[in-house]
């Protein structure tokens, strides 16, 4: 069983491997301003994305968190931040769930969501890659979502969020072998993971999440995607969100 879970995620690897390749191979040309997502997908985009700028590609990346920063810095990806551009001609990304046409998300895992969203906000086109076992009829159907709150009075704001239909759970850090303190997100705030069971109308979620008191913002993506890269056993297949 482990040997047969090591050699799926293996799979699972080349996968959005392939996806980050098709994406940044198709998608990105010279002089452009593009927005660097956050995560296990996006390191991936990342690495195909520093080749081509050794070859020679002329960018400008912005970073959705301080992990994202280190890697293209690292790399050798010229960065600026998000305050010095006008805008994004595109930002790319990974995702933790995508429902098919629409492309709404749930993102977060890493942490990154607030920069993310406000990253994609700016951008002229967003574009996620993802194998195809993030493909799901409804958003949350897997997945808590991850929602940012200030810290001052979190137990108050995570009140509300349970008013709504979640089970909450302030989000821990760990230090590979055990939970050592709360997780704070690169601006410094906490991170809750929201289970609400499977979404049926995320925008109408969205709009009550953010309108909370304490919250920050949150990993519903509805309506911020472009396309979608969509890697799996019959290769890479594209998506683009309805008209």
């Amino acid at each position: 069983m482990a040997d047969q879970q090591s050699a799926d995620s293996m799979q699972r690897e080349q996968w959005k491997r392939a996806a980050a390749e098709a994406a940044v191979g198709r998608e990105i040309s010279d002089g452009m301003i593009i927005g660097l997502g956050t995560g296990s997908t996006a390191d991936l985009m990342i690495q195909a994305l520093a080749e081509r700028v050794r070859q020679g590609l002329h960018i400008t990346g912005v970073a959705t968190s301080e992990r994202t920063r280190s890697g293209a810095e690292r790399l050798g990806i010229p960065l600026a931040e998000l305050d010095d551009v006008a805008a994004l001609h595109l930002s790319i990304d990974g995702a933790d769930e995508v429902t098919l046409p629409a492309l709404d998300l749930v993102k977060g895992r890493g942490g990154a969501l607030l920069r993310e969203k406000l990253v994609a906000v700016t951008s002229h086109r967003r574009i996620i890659i993802v194998d195809d076992s993030k493909i799901v009829a409804e958003l949350a159907s897997r997945h808590a979502v991850p929602v940012e709150v200030d810290r001052f009075g979190w137990r108050h704001t995570a009140g509300r969020l349970a008013a709504l239909g979640a089970t909450v759970q302030r989000r821990m850090a760990s230090d590979g072998s055990a939970v050592i303190a709360p997780f704070i997100s690169d601006g410094g705030h906490y991170v809750l993971d929201c289970s609400f069971g499977s979404i049926a109308m995320p925008s109408d979620l969205a709009g009550q999440i953010k309108a909370l008191t304490g919250v920050i913002d949150h990993g519903l993506f509805v309506g911020m995607t472009e396309r979608v890269y969509i890697a799996g056993s019959a290769g890479v297949q594209t998506h683009d969100r309805p008209a």
